[in-house]
């Protein structure tokens, strides 16, 4: 069975975006060490799936570059109707019993890319089998948290970690069941 990956970055305090859902904040280069992604590019050839929300998504739109994973079968999640395009497929049903579906089809590892809402939603139904959690060392003072407010409490074994020179900190979290 693929596994749903949560891959994502927080700030100290466990924010994924300002308020307005503004990601520029990931780009400081006090953060970056020249060479260093973080995982990113080996974490990306381990998946063949995007999941997202509808907010995340025209987060990404507004990058000013093109789709970035036009190599992944990408689905939206949205409480209105939208129309696919080339690259996403729009998903306005059952959000749980879609991505339950997802999870028993071949392939490879299928990334939960945000945001705090659609990761409740996954956490809420047991459906995260792992969190690769990026700490990035900055406190935003407020925003859109990991797991929007009202979240149930779910254990987590911690199952790596690692600093760097950067004071970046990346955990790995495995369901502890």
């Amino acid at each position: 069975m693929r596994k749903l990956i949560l891959y994502i970055a927080t700030s100290i305090e466990g924010y994924i975006a300002r308020p307005d859902g503004d990601v520029k904040w990931l780009e400081d280069q006090d953060f970056m060490i020249e060479g260093e992604d973080f995982g990113y590019q080996k974490f990306l050839e381990t998946i063949d799936t995007t999941l997202m929300g509808n907010s995340t998504y025209k987060e990404i739109l507004g990058f000013g570059v093109p789709f970035p994973y036009p190599d992944k079968d990408n689905y939206v999640f949205t409480k209105s109707k939208q129309k696919d395009n080339e690259f996403v497929r729009f998903i306005n049903s059952d959000i749980p019993a879609f991505v339950r579906n997802l999870k028993t089809q071949e392939g490879k590892d299928i990334w939960l890319i945000g945001g705090g809402k659609i990761n409740m939603v996954m956490m809420e139904h047991g459906l995260i089998d792992q969190i690769i959690l990026t700490v990035m060392p900055v406190c935003l003072g407020d925003g859109i948290p990991l797991f929007s407010p009202g979240s149930k409490s779910v254990k987590w074994k911690l199952s790596s970690s690692r600093p760097y020179d950067s004071g970046v900190v990346q955990l790995i979290y495995h369901q502890n069941s």
